[in-house]
């Protein structure tokens, strides 16, 4: 484990545990410019992790959600100190803290912190994905009657088009869910579902769980096959991800 992977998984764990005294205590919050919620916990969390980095790793590079970049390095820390905040709010348990590390912007590690779960998914590049220390892997599963699919929210998916294509693949597989987020994305790096797929999402919300489920043995590209997501992302198990990919942009 090299030391910027273990400095960052010390520092999500921090960062997340701290939101958990907002947890289902009816916390407010307040509407971005893109209308999504924000609240003390998730300013708290970002500026704990920021606060970390400047004394470990000063002058490096920072992409966060919800205090911007600082530096213009294509090699930075990227943190979304809480990804779900809508889940968060609702006080589902379905929320994580993520930070990665990208070099030229593509991630080469990546932590995901589900505080109320205690679980940490994390990878680096090469050595293979993890939850709470045991090796992940996605599932071999080859039919898609017999998967499960996660997705980010229908609304969106409606929004952008993408309904009637999603519905058939519905229709196909064995189950859908929703409450996704990173949870989606890791559920596939733990075998546990086939695909997630999420139709809107910033660079913050997909650069440590891409790296999750590379090394998991996994695919996660944009919904025509282009790696590097950053606007959308659709994570599958390898043996699904054509199929699926098919199904949401023929």
């Amino acid at each position: 484990m090299s030391p910027r992977l273990a400095f960052a998984l010390r520092a999500a764990t921090e960062a997340g545990r701290s939101t958990l005294a907002h947890f289902q205590t009816g916390v407010t919050f307040e509407r971005k410019a893109d209308q999504s919620p924000v609240t003390v916990a998730d300013q708290h969390a970002e500026r704990l992790i920021r606060e970390a980095l400047a004394k470990e790793f000063p002058n490096e590079s920072i992409l966060g959600e919800e205090e911007g970049a600082t530096g213009d390095s294509p090699d930075r820390w990227v943190i979304d100190p809480i990804d779900g905040t809508k889940s968060f709010v609702a006080g589902v348990p379905l929320y994580a803290t993520l930070l990665s590390y990208e070099i030229d912007e593509e991630p080469v590690l990546g932590v995901s912190y589900f505080p109320p779960l205690d679980l940490i998914v994390y990878a680096e590049k090469g050595h293979g994905a993890f939850a709470n220390g045991r090796p992940i892997h996605v599932s071999p599963e080859e039919d898609l009657s017999r998967c499960f699919i996660c997705v980010g929210g229908h609304k969106s998916m409606a929004q952008l088009g993408y309904a009637e294509r999603f519905n058939s693949l519905a229709n196909r597989c064995l189950a859908t869910r929703t409450w996704g987020d990173a949870y989606g994305h890791c559920l596939v790096a733990m075998g546990q579902v086939q695909a997630m797929i999420d139709p809107v999402l910033a660079p913050y919300d997909v650069s440590a769980v891409q790296i999750i489920v590379e090394e998991a043995g996994g695919h996660c590209t944009t919904f025509q096959g282009d790696r590097i997501p950053r606007t959308e992302a659709i994570s599958t198990n390898a043996a699904l991800h054509e199929a699926i990919l098919g199904a949401m942009h023929g």
